[in-house]
């Protein structure tokens, strides 16, 4: 999977710290990544009405 790097602002990077130590995951990058999984899903049910898996393409179903 392609790797991307974006600019964050101060603010940005606290509000990516406290989901970070919410969720009890160990960088931001893994913050965003489970924001960006959890606006896919709200997106997903909006859509079909349906909750949908969401894995890597190829990845291993759990």
């Amino acid at each position: 999977m392609p790797e991307i790097s974006l600019e964050l602002t101060p603010e940005e990077q606290r509000l990516l710290e406290t989901i970070r130590q919410q969720q009890g995951l160990e960088t931001q990058d893994q913050a965003a990544e489970w924001l960006v999984k959890q606006r896919l899903k709200g997106s997903s049910l909006k859509l079909t009405g349906r909750n949908r898996a969401l894995h890597a393409v190829g990845g291993p179903r759990k």
